[in-house]
Parts: structure tokens; C-alpha cells; sequence
């Protein structure tokens, strides 16, 4: 059964959408240990006019909603209240809030990530080629679950020197 088959309502696809170290890191002190420009821009390529779905942690990190795109937060929190973004209490209420959308991303965190995994048809993974230092980590996956789409090498000198390929996964 497919995305859009379930509970007979039209729902869009899941997607994840990380930057992820060769040792499986994406995060360090509720921030990227990184700094890829690129990466960015093909963040807000692929993610604009559609639902973000985040963890409040993630939230934090970034601090505002994203413009162009509306910003679900999962939160524990029934009290929390976040100007500008749709409050969800479960993985479920967040995606029932993304109705109608046709392609719906996962942001992060970890917890949100492994959640996730086995619902998402696509992962859009920016993979840097390289050990990272951090306490956050993408969950593992088995890529034999997965079809690689399509993969772009690229490197930048400024503001660190990095090799990563932009890599696009889907469910076999």
C-alpha cells in the first residue's frame, strides 16, 4: 500500500532530507557541523511551496519558520505554541497537517528521522564524504531497501574544504 492509499484520503509523499556525515552525523550542539552553501540552496530548491516537518529541537536550531514553506513542529509540549507554524503532537497529526500537499519533507531531528524511515518514498541525502565529530546521528538504513536515483559530485574549498555528492534515493 502506498502513501496515498492509506486511511483512503490523498496524502502526499514522505521524503527525508539530510546532509549526513560518512560516520552517520548530522548534528553537533543543535547545529550543522558544516557549512556547504550548495547544500542550502538545494534545501530551498527542493523544500519550497511545500510542508517541513520538524521536531521542536530541530525548530530551535533554526529559529524562525522557513519563508515559503509552512513549518509543522512535532512537540511532546500540548502547551507549546509557535507563532507562525502548525503545532502537532504525534508523527500522524503532523502528516494529516500536510493534506493535500504532494510531496511532504521530514527535517530532522534523529527521533523524527528513525520515526520516519519506514514510511518515506524518497530520501534526498547530501553525503559528505567524510568522518564528522557529533552527537547527532541519522539512523542506519538499509540501502538494499533503496534505489539510488541520482547522484552529483561535488566539492567546495570555502568556507571548508568538503567533497560531498548530492544523492537521491527511492524505495524499491
Amino acid at each position: 500500500m502506498t502513501s496515498d492509499e492509506k486511511g483512503g484520503k490523498k496524502k502526499g509523499k514522505l521524503a527525508i532530507i539530510v546532509a549526513m556525515a560518512r560516520n552517520l552525523t548530522i548534528g553537533i550542539n543543535n547545529t550543522l557541523p558544516w557549512r556547504i552553501p550548495a547544500d542550502l540552496k538545494r534545501f530551498k530548491s527542493l523544500t519550497m511551496g511545500h510542508h517541513l516537518i520538524m521536531g521542536r529541537k530541530t525548530f530551535d536550531s533554526i529559529g524562525k519558520p522557513l519563508p515559503g514553506r509552512t513549518t509543522v513542529v512535532v512537540t511532546r509540549n500540548d502547551a507549546l505554541k509557535i507563532e507562525g507554524c502548525i503545532m502537532a503532537h504525534s508523527l500522524e497529526e503532523a502528516i494529516q497537517a500536510c493534506a493535500g500537499d504532494d510531496e511532504i519533507f521530514i527535517v530532522g531531528g534523529a527521533e523524527l528521522y528513525a520515526l520516519t524511515m519506514p514510511l518515506v518514498d524518497t530520501i534526498y541525502l547530501t553525503e559528505i564524504r567524510q568522518d564528522v565529530a557529533g552527537d547527532t546521528h541519522f539512523p542506519e538504513f538499509d540501502k538494499k531497501l533503496w534505489q539510488e536515483l541520482s547522484r552529483e559530485q561535488c566539492s567546495q574549498e570555502n568556507p571548508q574544504a568538503l567533497e560531498y555528492h548530492f544523492v537521491t534515493y527511492g524505495r524499491k
